[in-house]
């Protein structure tokens, strides 16, 4: 299957998601969806990342924008980590790469001087209609939540 590009729409998908639920990405149109893809629970930056989407989920809900993150972790892995940093936005377990592969987000990568497979920081923002509206690839921490809002508020604008 290849890869949404800008403007086309995204197929649906259906994955396990913490909150002992399945997340159908259907069930979300209407609203704009926030797909952000991280390596991996409990580790800094995703930990970062996940903290500065917690810290402005009164802007995104302001924004009609549900979040949700994807790793490979399990959901017992999710549970935890969610819990612990009160994310209060569901976390999708992907360990079988289906939306990892459909959004390309597998690369390999340089970890300690080895290489291996994993995912790349990689966000997506989907319109209330369900078609891709822009990317982000190889995210930096530090300003990307203030960037996602910022392209959410003049897709708004557009509107």
């Amino acid at each position: 299957m290849t890869s949404p590009s800008i403007g086309t729409a995204v197929p649906d998908f259906e994955l396990a998601s913490t909150g002992a639920k399945t997340v159908k990405f259907s069930d979300y149109r209407g609203q704009f969806v926030l797909l952000y893809f991280y390596p991996k629970d409990n580790t800094p930056g995703c930990t970062t990342e996940g903290q500065a989407f917690r810290d402005a989920i009164g802007q995104f809900t302001s924004l009609n924008t549900v979040i949700l993150g994807v790793s490979r972790d399990s959901v017992k892995m999710h549970e935890g980590f969610k819990c612990k940093h009160e994310f209060p936005f569901d976390l999708l377990s992907d360990p079988e790469e289906q939306l990892c592969n459909l959004f390309d987000v597998i690369k390999q990568k340089n970890m300690y001087g080895k290489q291996v497979r994993g995912i790349e920081r990689s966000t997506f923002l989907l319109d209330p209609n369900g078609m891709l509206v822009h990317e982000w690839r190889k995210v930096k921490v530090k300003t990307h939540c203030d960037e996602v809002l910022a392209t959410i508020r003049q897709l708004k604008q557009a509107d």
